[in-house]
This record gives structure tokens, sequence and C-alpha cells, in this order.
């Protein structure tokens, strides 16, 4: 029986032989489509392609794309484990084809595979287009004949639907087309709630569709406009690989099969039960499997469990993993354990897993731990909430949103408890205490603000070659192909406007990787322009961003363009300083730290890395030794342009986010930084001078930041500080390496100063020399004592209080202490526990306290109170003789 391996490498090898170029996975978060949350399908990385906006230097290619389809409209994560085939992470199997091969070679490639696998033609069926009235497209006849000729099926065997089935649109604009669906008869033994199956167009499980094959070949340019015929019709074909496994292996449920069961039978074993024995028992298990699949690879991709939108997602996937081990009985953290089984099982195919192993196992590890700490508090928190909802049947919204935001209970999951005890939850009322918390309203993705114009440019104006590797890197020339002026296009542009600059060519780096874009000057026989910033708002485009200084700038013309080289050389040490940095923290740190942000400026580095905890001043230290080491070291750096694959073979480490193409730049700084970098670099480490880390603090959940400064900027830095040294030891009399030891010293003499302080307070408090039990008299047949002392601290009177009390035996004590300098009273009132029935003492303080400017209150033994008016204290204290009476 063929592995899923071998069926997924079967695939690819079949589709290579018949001209396709092989492209690898692209990430689960996509690369600037503002669209999607995840990577959804097989087509998504070449969408531009399909449109024109990108050109590739191939016209077939095939992949099998990991895939997410969770959060946004794919909200049904309840039916995953319940039904043989919900995932939230898939493998999508696909060929393409960009204006090459069309209707013809796709169902000749699909029916020639299906039969390599040895799939058994006569459980097949082939939908196609129906046609459609509204759109005006008759009925896809090619596509039926295709197939009739191909496979020499009988025309029952084809079937036509309607567009809901049969037409695939990428959106309100955009390239679409008829598809044509495969079909595979799993038995008629299996439950139809129809009375006569409808066969592939029933929602019944006795047919499966196993392949889609999307014929683009019509085109809508404008939001409900018409169809125009692509001059070059395209191919998007997809398989899930899960399913295509299933048929293959002769098994019911995509479960069943090599890509999930050994998830399964971890599972097992850490819950001590056996799969397939009981219904409840075998969903947690699928969820287990097929939640922990989707948790590794997420991570491996830079997505770490959170409250914001992926992280979101992802941390509800990852919790309802974690309850239903808890509902198999696993008490202690299992899922970086299945999640390190889905590192082994797929690690060979997707490199990512294996680098980023030990990110994951300490992501997943933290992350259930913590959960695990606060599920049981949550879950009493919600016991208290229903059990005070009395007949109520729904839990406030305002709960819902506690338990999500204090706990991390995803509101799915509260749900899911509420429903197991006959309730419901206020969804509208969670909603609105989120939009009160987070005005984050839905998902807008990244670079939601390039505009139509900006992705025009790419297919319009082609590529920006980049001078800024060559020599110096800081000057080149370059034909002006666009001037953009308050965002429309001019031919020309005088002194003074406001413009974006497009060029052929250009030694000006334009912000990406987190290195920010460069300034300089921009110069024409007629014009000159001051560069205040450069950017790629999209594709491989730089806009210059800057202001005409002087003259007419005019399109066609030939410019020369200059870049700030101070600048760029401190950018360009603070560059190289990260480089070596993420290198320092991994070997100090371990390997889980992966760089999850950062920002290269002339005057400071920023660097984000998954961590979990706050680095300690000697690993900080360490760190920062190790990179001055590198410093010190001065060896040359080194470029090498290599196919992505080469790459990661010599080690080169690929980061968080970014978009990578077939070739790459490896970049080595140092003696052992290897990492994927299209940024500007030193030419020797020696050049970045100096490194030291200003800060380290936390960002988000598992995500630390690191602050640092190079070259000049620290060495400013040092100075600041030496200055700041120098100015406390002045003040203290100290040298500059004596400022710490006489720092303690003072810390230990204001301690005792402090302790000296407080027993000369309570002396005060109580009378000093003098003996307070003096002035008892009684009142009422009660004794009363009514003192005043000049000491308006509450401890200290509470301390002589309870003394007094104690030694009255019976009575009541009512003290006054008056700060005149400081405008404040104090009182206490105090009444032994044989006259509490009598006497109130919050009763007594508060009477005292109105004539003080005052207020306060208490037990009826003991209450406190204070007031702002000490001058009155003597006529205040004169009252309570009246108050027993």
């Amino acid at each position: 029986m063929a592995s899923a391996r071998q069926i997924r490498s079967t695939f690819i090898e079949y589709f290579k032989k018949n001209g396709h170029e092989v492209v690898r996975s692209s990430a689960l978060v996509p690369q600037g489509d503002p669209t999607l949350l995840f990577t959804n399908a097989g087509m998504v990385q070449f969408k531009d392609v399909f449109t024109g906006r990108e050109a590739r230097d191939y016209k077939r290619a095939t992949s099998s794309q990991k895939c997410i389809r969770a959060g946004g409209k794919h909200n049904d994560l309840e039916n995953v484990g319940r039904t043989a085939r919900h995932h939230t992470f898939f493998e999508m199997l696909g060929n393409f084809s960009f204006g090459d091969y069309f209707k013809a070679d796709a169902i000749r490639f699909a029916w020639e595979l299906l039969e390599q696998y040895g799939i058994d033609k006569k459980r097949l069926m082939f939908t196609v287009f129906g046609g459609d009235k509204t759109l005006g497209i008759e009925a896809d006849d090619e596509a039926r004949a295709l197939w009739r000729k191909v496979t020499g099926v009988s025309d029952d065997k084809v079937l036509g639907l309607g567009l809901k089935d049969n037409f695939w649109m990428m959106g309100d604009t955009g390239p679409q087309g008829p598809c044509s669906e495969i079909h595979y008869h799993q038995g008629d033994h299996l439950p139809c709630p129809e009375p006569r199956c409808l066969g592939p167009a029933c929602d019944c499980d006795r047919w499966l569709e196993i392949w889609n094959l999307v014929f683009m070949q019509y085109e809508k340019k404008t939001a409900g406009g018409p169809l125009e015929r692509l001059p070059a019709p395209s191919i998007d074909t997809g398989m899930g690989l899960e399913r295509l496994t299933a048929v293959i292996q002769g098994l019911m449920t995509n479960y069943d099969t090599d890509l999930l069961r050994p998830y399964i039978t971890r599972a097992e074993a850490l819950a001590k039960k056996t799969y397939g024995k009981d219904a409840e028992d075998d969903v947690s298990m699928r969820v287990i499997a097929d939640h922990a699949r989707a948790s590794a690879f997420l991570i491996a991709d830079g997505v770490f469990p959170d409250k914001a939108q992926r992280e979101y997602v992802l941390r509800r996937i990852f919790r309802r993993a974690v309850r239903h081990g808890k509902r198999l009985g696993i008490d202690e953290p299992f899922m970086h354990l299945v999640c390190g089984d889905v590192v082994d099982q797929m690690g060979a195919d997707f490199p990512e897993l294996t680098e980023r192993r030990p990110t994951i196992e300490r992501v997943t590890l933290e992350e259930e731990t913590r959960f695990r700490q606060t599920l049981d508090r949550g879950l009493k928190l919600l016991d208290e909430e229903i059990a005070g909802l009395g007949g109520g049947k729904q839990i406030p919204g305002g709960v819902v949103f506690k338990l999500y935001d204090t706990f991390g209970f995803p509101t799915d999951l509260t749900a899911i408890i509420a429903g197991e005890r006959g309730l419901t939850i206020d969804q509208a009322g969670f909603d609105a205490a989120m939009a009160r918390q987070q005005a984050q309203g839905e998902f807008a993705g990244q670079d939601a603000a390039v505009n139509d114009l900006y992705k025009s440019l790419p297919q319009e104006l082609g590529k920006t070659e980049f001078l800024g590797y060559e020599g110096r890197g800081e000057q080149g020339a370059g034909d002006i192909q666009l001037i953009l002026v308050g965002g429309a296009r001019v031919k020309s542009a005088g002194a003074g406007a406001k413009v974006e600059v497009v060029t052929k060519a250009t030694p000006f780096y334009g912000e990406s990787g987190g290195q920010i874009g460069d300034t300089g000057m921009l110069e024409t026989e007629t014009a000159r322009v001051r560069i205040e910033d450069t950017q790629k708002p999209a594709g491989d485009v730089v806009i210059h961003r800057g202001v005409v200084d002087s003259g007419m700038l005019q399109t066609g013309q030939r410019a020369t363009l200059m870049v700030d080289g101070d600048r760029r050389d401190r950018v360009r040490a603070n560059h190289s300083a990260t480089h070596l940095l993420h290198h320092a923290l991994r070997k100090v740190l371990g390997e889980h730290v992966t760089q999850k942000g950062s920002l290269v400026a002339p005057d400071k580095l920023r660097f984000d890395f998954s961590h979990f905890a706050p680095m300690t001043e000697d690993e900080k230290r360490t760190v920062e030794e190790l990179v001055n080491e590198e410093i010190r070291a001065n060896e040359d750096s080194r470029v090498d342009v290599m196919a992505f694959d080469d790459a990661r073979k010599v080690g080169a480490m690929a980061l968080f986010g970014e978009k990578y193409g077939d070739k790459v730049r490896v970049m080595r700084i140092g003696r052992q930084s290897v990492e994927l970098c299209g940024g500007t670099h030193v030419r020797r480490a020696g050049d970045i001078g100096l490194f030291k880390i200003t800060s380290e603090t936390g960002v988000a959940q598992g995500v630390r930041r690191i602050e640092a400064v190079t070259g000049a900027g620290a060495l400013e830095h040092v100075r600041r500080l030496e200055a700041e040294l120098g100015k406390a030891g002045a003040a203290l009399k100290a040298g500059p390496f004596e400022v710490a030891d006489r720092v303690l010293k003072l810390g230990k003499e204001l301690k005792e100063r402090e302790r000296e302080i407080e027993a000369l307070r309570g002396k005060l408090a109580s009378g000093g020399a003098r003996d307070l039990m003096a002035d008892v008299r009684e009142v009422a047949g009660v004794k009363l004592l009514v003192t005043r002392t000049e000491v308006a601290d509450p401890k200290a009177l509470r301390e002589v209080g309870d003394k007094l009390r104690e030694r009255i035996g019976s009575g009541v004590v009512v003290i006054g202490g008056a700060d005149l300098a400081g405008g404040k009273v104090a009182l206490l009132a105090l009444v032994t526990a044989d006259l509490v029935g009598r006497f109130h003492a919050g009763k007594i303080v508060g009477e005292v306290a109105k004539a003080v400017g005052g207020k306060g209150g208490g037990r009826p033994d003991l209450a406190q109170a204070g007031g702002t008016q000490p001058e009155n204290l003597d006529s205040a204290l004169a009252l309570v003789p009246g108050l027993l009476a």
C-alpha cells in the first residue's frame, strides 16, 4: 500500500516530467494579500501570476501547498473530529498553467495520473459546468466531450451542474471560469437522506470529490461588469492529499490514513484508551490529531497563540485540543509531544518544521501549561456564574468576555461548556464588550492601504533594478518611469511639489525586511529632488518619496541618484548587528529563539524574538559579549546567490514572515551567522564598531524585544552612561567605581533610620514618658480613655490602641493623632468585647471625624477615620463623653 509521502511524491514527479516547475509550498501567512487570513488553497501564491501582475520564468507549475481553513468564514471548528474529512490543516496538491496548456491537457494529465495511482475508474464520475443564463455562458460541452474522449466513459458518467457547484470565481473581479470535478464512489452502503441518491450532486458521503480542475477562461475587470474572454486561458487544479490518500489506501476516513493515524496512536497511549471503543473518545483523539498538525505548522510559520486575529485562531485550535485531552483524562501537558510527532512525520517534506522544532515544542508547552493553570480557575468562575443564573438559560456576555480576557477561554469553548449544561451564551453582549476594549473589527490583513495604482505598477513598469549591492552602492543612474503627485500620475512636477518617483534602476533601498528606506538626492538636468523616504508598496517596484527642491522634474529624464552615505553606513551597521545578535541569542537562550520582527534604523536597532521569560543580566551580558567578539574578529562579510533549497542545505536561516523567491541572497556576517537577507550590510564585521544593548522587554506572549545601538551610537550611549555615573558620584562624593557601594551603604543607613523613626513614633503615640492610663475616667458606668498624641500615623495608633484596650480590661478607648505641619488627623476608636452591644466604635469615630473635616467608620469593636483639620482635634475629642452618655 502506497504511503502518503509516496502519493505526494508521485504527484509532484508526474507533473515535473510533464514540464512543470516544482514550486515549494508558500507560508501559511499570505504575503501581500489583504483578503486572506491564511493560505487556504494552492493557487494563492500564484494569484498575481494569474492576474498578470507578476511574471515568472515558467509557464507550468506544480506544488503541494500547506493550507489552513479556520477562522473568518471558515468557522466550523466544531465539525473537526466529528466528520471523516473536516480539517483545520491540510495539503493541497495542484498543477497550474499560466497561459500555456488548457482543458485538453489538464483533463489528460488528471486521467493519466489517476490511472497511475491505480484508482478504479469504474468508481469515478465527472462533473462539468452546465451553463448559466444569468451570466450568459453556455454549458461546457467541450469539457464533457474531452472527458468522454480521454476516459472512454459513457455520457451518463459526466454530470452537468450549475453555477454554485461548477463555476469558480476569485472574487468580484479577476479571472474566473467553469470547473470540472472528479468524484469517487465510496459505496452505496453509506447512508443517504434522499429517497434516491443524486450522485456527485448529493450531500451524502457516497460520492467524494477528490480533484477540482478550474478552467480560467474569463475575466471580470470591474465589479458588476461583463465577463470577457482571457487572451491566454489558464489552469488551476486542487486535490486534497488527505482525501486522495484515503481513497488510494482504501479507507473511509482521512483519520485512518498514515497522515493522521500516528497522532491518534500517540493520543491512545497518553490517555491509556483504545481508539474505536467509545465514540466521544474517538472524537477527542481525532481533534488532537488534526489540531496538533495545525498548531505545529502555524508556529513554524511564526504564528504564536495570542488574542489578535491569526494568533487567536491558533489559540482556539490549540486550547480546544488541550480541553479534549483533559476530557480523555490526560492530566499533564501533552501537546508538545504530539506536535513533536508532527515534526518527526513531516519534517523531511517541510524542513521549516525541523528547523523550528525547539520553538514549536517550547511554545506549545508554555501555552498548555498556562492554559491548564487558568482553566480550573475559569471553570470555577463559570460554575459560580451558572449557579447565580437561577432559572436563566444564558450566560451574560460580560462573563463570557471576562473568561476570554482574563482566563484565555475562547468564546466557542465557553459556548461548548454552556451547551453541555443546557445553556447558551450572550454572543451579542460578548461582541459589545470586545468592541469596547478593542476597536479591531474584522481581519484587515496586511498592506490593505496599497491602492490599485500601486498594485498595477509591477505589471506596467517591471521590477526596479537595485544597484545598492554594487561597490559601495550609494550612487547610480536610472530613467524616470513615473511621477506621482498626490497619488495621481503627472508628466512633470515643479519646485515645492511632494512627489513619488519610480526609476528603472536605483541605489536606494526600499523599506523591507525591517530595514528602513534610504534618503538622499535625485538630480536631472532640470531638477533637484530631496528624497526623504524609499518604499516598496507593491512587488519589486521601488518608489522614492521626496520634495522637488528646484527646477522641473519630468518623466523620461535620466536621473542621477545619490544615497546619504553616512546614514546608509549606520543603517548597514545596525542591520548586520541584528544578524550577529540573532545568532548570539540562539547560542545563549536556545534554538527556540527565532526572529519575530525587527527595525533597522540609523540611530538604533530593534529585534523581536521568541522567548518566554525576561533575560537575566548575565544572559544579556553574555549575548553582548558574543556579538562584540564577532565584531573584534573582523571577518569579511560574504554574499552568495543560490537556490532557496540549496541555501537551506548550507544552514541559512529563513525568517518568519518573509517571502523568498526561487533565488535568494545568503548573507554571512562574522564567523557563524548565516541568514537569507536582501538588505544592505557591512563589508567586514569590524565596521559595526561596538554593540551595546540598551533595553530588553516583553512585547507579547512568548515574544521579547531587544533595543541596541552600534558604532557611534553605542559610543554616545556609553558617554551618556558615564556622564550620569559622574553626576551620581559627585552627589554621593564617591568615585565612579564606588557609586554602587555607596548607594548600598546609604540604603542600609536609611533602613536603620526608618526603624528608629518607627520606634520613636510608637513611643510618642503611647505618650512618651507619660502613662496614658492616667487619663482614664468613668462615664455612664464605663471606663473611658480619650487621649491626643502628636503622631498621625494609623499604624502607630493601632499598635498603641491594642495595648491600651488590653490594659483597660473593659471600656472604650479613643485616640486622636495630629500632624499640624501636614494638615492631617488620624482617629482610632476601640470597644472591648463585653461592651460591643452597648457602644459601636464605627459610629463613635464617625461623629468625631466630622468635627475635624473627615469621615470614617468600621466594625463595632474597632474603627478608624481621618481628617484635615488638626486645629479642631481637641474640641472633637471633647465630644466623646457626650456620645457615650
